[in-house]
């Protein structure tokens, strides 16, 4: 049965973005009601907001600054959740603006949200193929409560050839040739580098635990 949740409350930003629809077919079988948008009012009035992404950040960022979003997504205060590169573009930058960037090269850098501080790098594979493709599992999980009911161990599924590094914001590690933040949260923004609308049902338990957040549950975490 599906909640009675206005279309208003759950909003999936419209970040021109290939995987829109796959994210919210998840957050409807939950039963809950969802819209995908860029309009910078109904963004504003949501109680939830959800940044989803694949593609580089150099695209996506131009697309969020061409709807005129950056400052729009910089000042809300509602629990916002980052899936994948959506996470990647919570952080100051990302270094994935051009090829150079896999060569450790800095003149790719690309200016993100800068909502959560922490920097995406290339991957340190150490030999393993990238992108980082498939099933791995989490660890060194926080009590953060959008992780309520998930352990170390548990699998989600991951797509990508850049990360963020351990940092006092990771909620989450994982493992690829080398540690990485699988999760990072500050105040009111959280963001997976897993795609939980493929992570199966441990997936849908992030997005539900999102989606139940309490007004105060975020607040001096």
């Amino acid at each position: 049965m599906t909640k009675e949740v206005s279309a208003g409350m759950n909003v999936i930003v419209d970040t021109g973005c290939a995987n829109l629809a796959s994210v919210k077919f998840a957050v409807e079988r939950l039963g809950y009601q969802v819209t995908i948008t860029d309009n910078i009012e109904l963004i504003q009035q949501a109680d939830k907001v959800i940044l989803p992404g694949v593609g580089s950040a150099k695209h996506a960022m131009a697309n969020i600054n061409a709807k005129n979003l950056v400052s729009v997504l910089q000042k809300l205060t509602q629990p916002v959740l980052g899936f994948c590169l959506g996470m990647q573009l919570m952080t100051e930058s990302s270094t994935e603006g051009n090829k150079s960037s896999t060569e450790g090269k800095s003149d790719g850098l690309v200016p993100c949200l800068n909502l959560i501080p922490t920097k995406v790098e290339p991957l340190k594979a150490q030999g393993n193929r990238l992108p980082h493709m498939g099933w791995n599992t989490l660890s060194q999980i926080s009590d953060h409560p959008v992780l309520k009911g998930i352990s170390e161990g548990d699998y989600f599924y991951f797509v990508h050839s850049f990360a963020a590094p351990i940092s006092e914001y990771t909620i989450a590690s994982c493992e690829y040739g080398s540690t990485f933040s699988a999760a990072i949260a500050k105040d009111n923004f959280i963001g997976c580098q897993f795609h939980p609308e493929r992570s199966s049902a441990l997936g849908s338990k992030i997005i539900q635990n999102f989606l139940e957040l309490g007004p105060q549950e975020l607040v001096n975490l």
